[in-house]
């Protein structure tokens, strides 16, 4: 797979260094910037995945300051992460993106688009919820738990994160983890530091715990994506986002659940491709 082999790249955004991946330059109009979710970096990225996309997609990944080999600190609020993330692209040059948002980065995806709503073309919200939504303040409590019953087993906590709990759940957690294990050591990303990941989720819960968003400022066209099980992030978001956002369309994958979109990588890239208007040859 070309993304395990993938190394990071930076550029220097308010006096600190980011850590980025740009690949497939040019394949497509204007790149696909993909915000990944709580505790990760991009070695977090389903390698599948990323090497179906890039077959069509220009796309980047980012490490936002404080996060993996980013210099920084984690912004303490959602807004202040969709800021970072507006200052990244625009250093990059790129003045009109697509974007897509797993789990929490769907939630910075969103404040995205309220911030700097002419930089967004196409919008993408996967496995995530909007402010003020269903169990979004809880997810601080789901995480602990979920690596509570993760380190009991030995197992990555994505196990009962984002797969199902069942047996079937797990077949499908240990092929997308096996392919999260593959990458050498000498294309890695500087692993997730402790202090990073509990301002995320202390950013997550004020997010969650503000008035609930209407949603009336995406105008953009959006795709919703998630499975009919979400454990983290109630799949009963993706519902209520779908009704509030006018130009939407909603995938739900059956027997699914935060990771859908690594479960059903093939399909997923197939849809999401349909969705930001690339042809199937």
């Amino acid at each position: 797979m070309a993304y395990l082999t993938t190394k990071n790249q930076y550029i220097t955004v308010n006096g600190n260094k980011i850590a980025y991946r740009e690949i497939a330059k040019g394949k497509s109009e204007r790149p696909l910037v993909m915000l990944v979710h709580l505790a990760a970096t991009m070695d977090n990225w389903d390698p599948k995945l990323i090497d179906l996309l890039t077959q069509k997609q220009h796309i980047i990944l980012l490490d936002l300051p404080g996060v993996g080999a980013s210099e920084g600190k984690v912004a303490p609020t959602i807004p202040g992460m969709a800021e970072q993330v507006i200052a990244i692209v625009k250093a990059m040059g790129y003045t009109s993106i697509n974007l897509l948002g797993l789990s929490m980065g769907g939630m910075v995806a969103q404040e995205v688009v309220r911030l700097a709503p002419n930089l967004v073309n196409r919008l993408v919200l996967v496995g995530t919820g909007h402010r003020g939504g269903v169990g979004i303040d809880k997810v601080t409590a789901t995480t602990f738990r979920y690596m509570a019953r993760a380190g009991l087993h030995r197992v990555d906590p994505k196990r009962y994160i984002f797969y199902g709990h069942d047996a079937k759940g797990k077949i499908e957690a240990d092929k997308v983890l096996s392919r999260l294990d593959s990458r050498d050591q000498a294309y890695t990303d500087k692993a997730m530091a402790v202090p990073s990941f509990l301002r995320q989720l202390k950013a997550i819960k004020r997010w969650g715990k503000a008035v609930e968003d209407d949603l009336t400022f995406i105008s953009q066209p959006t795709l919703i994506a998630n499975g009919d099980k979400d454990m983290m992030v109630p799949t009963e978001n993706s519902y209520i986002m779908h009704k509030k956002i006018r130009n939407s369309q909603l995938i739900i994958y059956p027997n699914a659940g935060h990771g859908s979109l690594f479960q059903y990588a093939d399909q997923f890239a197939k849809d999401l491709e349909d969705f930001l208007g690339v042809s199937h040859d």
